[in-house]
């Protein structure tokens, strides 16, 4: 606990009672002393049996050394709950030697009938009184109306989502939009308020024109502009796909990439690195560490963090996405660019994440460009697992891609490659699997965090949009 600064410490009053609720204690920082203090008491003879003598005593102190954290139990003690049983006559009766396994115990154990006991599942996240200030009940501007609750989600939402009015096209659907929506128009100008701003859309626009279909993360490394603003902005200049080969990527009004050969190098193709002691390696010898982890819940005996400020409509309309604030620590033209290796993938560098989205024309590989273009003039059918491509060439690009990211983590890590050998042919023949941590190209080093959505490109973008 101590090694932990945000961990709090337990105290158990019953350590070997399970249903046992600790008190927590908060870690503080001090500056004090830990002192030995030692009393020592000698009695005097006594000559005269009618006079007393004092006991002499004297006290020596030894400072043994100084204290830099104390922990301070500051929370009530009475969350308690014991595994009893109230009978008809209203006594109370023990069940933990009916419901702890000690040892290792037959069937007849468990085939015993016991009076129904259900331990609570949580206990209280709070250990310290709170003031409850009741609020009054929110003024909304005129026109707003309270989100729709159905008998299938009886909780409903804390909030209307905002809306940010993509056009979502699915592979099946016959036509595809020519223009945005209205309101989509009206909540980019309704943003777009200074030249910075006209500028970006302008320059949004000049990539469109020399590349039909972009991926988010692919037009964040080659424009600066808040992720706020980017929400609304894309919606207003292309539409999402959902399904299909050009899956989670934003394609220009008026093109329809099922209907173009050529668009097959903008199709995307979902890598994941794969780890395993079968590949010689594994999750914890990645050189490229997973962004999220199963360990890493908030648990009541863990100190709260403060969470990022949210940016605002008025932040965004006052052109945070370019001017920003004073001393910021890159410049306005760069402040949010991400770095290319987010949506381009090289041979001899690592991806930066462990799931990368990348369109095939960004895979900057001569060996994989040629397994893109084998059939360069003899498309025939635009399929929806493969697009323009061969069958299974996304399989063969995975493979190849991972033999690269093999050979990097072996130069850079021998030892753990060690007792691993060749096939015949002197290639390594791996499997594609799919279970490591489905993050996207996120810019984790980015100084800012977007207001809303997820880390996940593919799976929840659609959620700031709908």
């Amino acid at each position: 606990i101590y090694a932990d600064p945000a961990k709090r410490l337990e105290l158990y009053f019953r350590p070997k009672d399970p249903y046992c609720h600790p008190v927590c204690a908060n870690r503080f920082p001090t500056s004090t002393m830990l002192l030995r203090v030692r009393r020592s008491t000698r009695k005097k003879q006594q000559l005269d049996a009618e006079e007393q003598i004092q006991p002499e005593v004297q006290f020596e102190m030894e400072i043994l050394g100084i204290v830099t954290t104390v922990y301070k139990f500051q929370g009530m003690s009475d969350f308690q709950y014991l595994a009893m049983h109230s009978g008809p006559d209203g006594k109370q009766t023990s069940m933990y030697d009916k419901v702890l396994m000690l040892k290792p115990e037959k069937e007849e154990f468990f085939n015993r009938d016991l009076p129904l006991y259900i331990p609570p599942p949580i206990f209280s996240r709070l250990d310290t009184p709170v003031d409850y200030f009741y609020r009054p009940d929110i003024q909304h501007r005129s026109g707003y109306n309270n989100p729709q609750v159905s008998g299938e989600n009886l909780i409903g939402l804390s909030r209307a989502r905002r809306p940010h009015n993509a056009i979502f096209v699915n592979f099946d659907d016959e036509e595809i939009p020519t223009k945005p929506l209205d309101a989509a128009v009206q909540n980019w100008k309704k943003v777009c308020t200074n030249p910075v701003d006209k500028k970006v859309e302008e320059e949004l626009r000049k990539l469109f024109e020399v590349r039909p279909v972009w991926s988010r993360n692919a037009v964040k490394a080659n424009i600066s502009v808040h992720p706020d603003k980017l929400k609304v902005l894309l919606p207003y200049l292309a539409y999402y796909m959902l399904t299909g080969p050009w899956r989670s990527l934003w394609v220009r009004f008026g093109y329809d990439p099922r209907k173009h050969p050529e668009a097959k190098i903008y199709q995307v193709l979902d890598f994941r690195i794969r780890c395993g002691m079968k590949y010689g390696y594994a999750a914890t010898d990645m050189p490229v560490k997973a962004k999220r982890s199963t360990y890493n819940y908030s648990l009541p005996i863990t100190v709260k963090k403060q969470g990022s400020h949210t940016v605002s409509v008025h932040d965004l309309k006052q052109g945070l996405g370019s001017a920003g604030t004073s001393g910021a620590k890159k410049p306005p033209s760069s402040r949010y660019k991400l770095k290319e290796s987010v949506y381009i993938f090289r041979e001899g560098a690592l991806p930066p994440y462990r799931q990368m989205f990348y369109q095939l024309c960004d895979l900057n590989v001569e060996s994989l460009q040629k397994i893109i273009h084998r059939n360069d003039g003899t498309e025939s059918e635009c399929t929806e697992r493969d697009g323009w491509c061969l069958a299974k060439t996304s399989d063969d690009l995975r493979d190849s891609m991972s033999l690269m990211i093999k050979q990097i983590i072996r130069s850079t890590r021998p030892a753990l490659f060690s007792n691993t050998t060749n096939s015949e042919d002197g290639k390594e023949q791996l499997a594609y699997e799919s279970g490591e941590d489905e993050d996207d190209e996120e810019e984790e080093e980015e100084d800012f965090k977007p207001s809303d959505g997820s880390e996940n490109e593919m799976e929840t973008e659609i959620l700031d949009y709908v």
